[in-house]
């Protein structure tokens, strides 16, 4: 199936041309018929010569009060019959239906010259193609038509076709994204959905995600209908209607999409760049562009904030002769849209009836702009991409990308050969730029902290920007910039900073001479003050494995738990804790702590009434 769209000035003869091809009603309204104008979209199809598939139509609104409405019919379809009337010629809406479609990027269309029996259709045709030729469409085939009489409407066939024929074939494997444009209920058959199918495939029972201004959730597809008849499975390019499981009507909108589950990223925040208006090559100069303005893509029309990202595209200074697609933008959307890099949009300023120009999207995973001099920075990043998806390009700009995010950025796989951990891909420049980092980070904290010279791994991971510690691995693993970095005990170090200061071992050579003659007389607060050693030295020495700590100011050499087990097993099992002290030549406050400790660690248990103590067995 081809799905064309409607486009052209109000009480031009759009549905009435509709009809004569299809002999369908595209108005569904009886308001519609009564005042003889379309307020909304409206669906009809057809077969034409020459094609093995029919043709369907999207039928838009020509009235003013009702762009959103045309907009939301012609965002998701790839081609245009552009009607003008041949008694009335170019109108006001004629150039903002125009201007929507330049902006959207739509490349493939038919001029239809209606009501060619008032008027002799020539001078409208010619006006109407040198407006068109300042639009992507350029030089489209004319035909001159009249739905009353029917003349012409045979040359519309062909002209239609052909048209069809030319249409770039769709993305079957593509990653469904259904903008919807109506929805409603059927008696006994619950809430449906209609859209144009622009990619891949859907069949009853696939679970989709339906996304809109409440956020997300998971719908199955009961049953779907193209054309108005039941199938199993619909193909892009189509019209279908969808019956939904799980959804009431009151929980969508036009302007939602249904998606691929896991395949597409919403978001609120989006980097563009800016397409000028048709026939202008730049924005005029004095034309501002407003802080608020409306984004319209797919069916969807949602207020977005404009952030200029270098000087040269603030509002009050846009300078003559900035060239095509040179100016970006940052956009925040007041509700989350899933959107890709490279989806085409357009900027409207409803106050004034305006398109502003089309945009293409370059990122839907901004960084933020926290330091002076962020955004002219990310304009200079974003000159070099196209928005074309490419994995590797991707990786460069992004130096650090979420495997989970590659397919809602339109990759279709990573980049070969590119370092990845804890589910996070590393552009290997990047790596190389972190190592040296990760040095220089950990000289600043050994220098800061002589006495604890080891940079914990989340700190690292904090200096270094990272999301995850883990890809610490990685950065450790490239070589030679980081040669002469370990991690050991959930600290980085340089290889042979573990030591401890001078001072600091001239004091633990008091303690262990202490130590040596008595390894149980723990030396007392007055004693390791007078070393030298406060609670940073003690705390440092522990680390360092010089020292045990068995309670608060009790320090002894780390074997003295296993030399206590030895001694202790000397004595007639139970025995007390006064007995124990006497052996170990201590005191009550080291053997109490001394004891617990042995207990914690196993080594001993509470015999009788718990006065007493037995050693286990090993």
């Amino acid at each position: 199936m081809k799905v064309i769209a409607t486009s052209g000035h109000v009480d031009h003869g759009k549905s009435t041309l509709i009809r004569a091809l299809t002999g369908m009603e595209p108005d569904r309204w009886a308001e519609e018929r009564r005042r003889g104008m379309t307020i909304d979209l409206g669906f009809a199809w057809t077969t034409l010569p020459g094609l093995p598939d029919p043709v369907a139509f999207v039928d838009v609104p020509g009235h003013e009060r009702f762009v959103t409405q045309m907009l939301a019919g012609v965002g998701p379809v790839p081609a245009t019959m552009f009607v003008v009337a041949a008694d009335a010629g170019w109108m006001p809406q004629s150039g903002e239906h125009l201007d929507a479609l330049h902006a959207l990027g739509v490349r493939h269309g038919v001029l239809v010259v209606t009501r060619s029996d008032l008027a002799d259709p020539e001078l409208a045709r010619d006006e109407a193609l040198e407006h068109l030729a300042e639009s992507t469409l350029g030089r489209l085939p004319a035909v001159c038509v009249s739905g009353a009489t029917g003349e012409g409407l045979d040359d519309l066939r062909a002209a239609l076709g052909d048209l069809a024929g030319r249409l770039p074939e769709p993305d079957l494997a593509g990653d469904v994204r259904l903008w919807v444009d109506r929805a409603f209920t059927i008696r006994g058959a619950g809430t449906v959905v209609t859209g144009t199918l622009g990619a891949g495939r859907v069949s009853a029972g696939d679970e989709l995600v339906l996304a809109g201004a409440d956020g997300e959730r998971t719908v199955t597809v009961r049953g779907l209908q193209a054309l108005g008849e039941p199938v199993e499975t619909a193909q892009a390019v189509s019209r279908v209607a969808l019956n939904l499981r799980g959804v009431p009507l009151e929980a969508l909108s036009r302007g939602d999409a249904l998606l691929a589950p896991g395949r597409w990223l919403t978001t609120t925040v989006v980097d563009v760049r800016l397409h000028p208006p048709r026939g202008t090559g730049s924005r005029r100069s004095g034309d501002r562009l407003p802080a608020q303005v409306m984004l319209h893509v797919g069916s969807a029309a949602v207020a977005a904030r404009v952030r200029p990202l270098s000087r040269e595209d603030a509002p009050d200074a846009v300078p003559d002769g900035d060239e095509e697609g040179t100016r970006t933008l940052r956009l925040t959307l007041r509700t989350p849209l899933p959107l890709r890099p490279g989806d085409r949009a357009l900027l409207r300023d409803p106050g004034v009836h305006a398109v502003l120009g089309g945009v293409t999207v370059l990122d839907v995973r901004p960084p933020e702009l926290r330091r002076r001099g962020a955004a002219r920075s990310r304009a200079g990043q974003l000159a070099e991409t196209s928005g074309a998806p490419d994995p590797m390009t991707e990786l460069r700009r992004r130096k650090l990308l979420r495997v989970d995010d590659l397919a809602g950025l339109g990759l279709a796989a990573a980049p070969p050969q590119a370092p990845e951990a804890a589910g996070w891909l590393v552009d290997p420049a990047h790596l190389d730029a972190l190592a040296g980092r990760l040095v220089t980070a950990v000289g600043e904290h050994a220098r800061a902290n002589p006495l604890d010279p080891g940079l914990p791994t989340r700190a690292a991971a904090r200096a270094l920007d990272l999301p995850e510690p883990r890809l610490l691995a990685l950065v450790l693993a490239r070589r030679p910039a980081s040669d002469d970095l370990v991690e050991d005990g959930g600290r980085i170090l340089r290889q042979g900073d573990g030591g401890l200061p001078p001072p600091v071992r001239t004091a633990l050579a008091g303690v262990h001479s202490d130590l040596e003659a008595a390894p149980f007389a723990a030396p007392e607060a007055g004693r390791l003050t007078e070393l030298g050693l406060h609670a940073k030295q003690l705390g440092a020495v522990v680390r360092a494995g010089e020292l045990i700590r068995i309670a608060d100011g009790i320090y002894l050499h780390p074997d003295a738990p296993d030399r206590a087990v030895e001694v202790l097993a000397t004595l007639e099992q139970p025995f007390t804790v006064s007995a124990a002290r006497q052996a170990l030549g201590t005191t009550r406050r080291v053997a109490v702590p001394l004891l617990e400790l042995l207990a914690r660690t196993g080594r001993t248990r509470h015999d009788g009434d718990g006065h007493e103590v037995r050693l286990r067995r090993s």
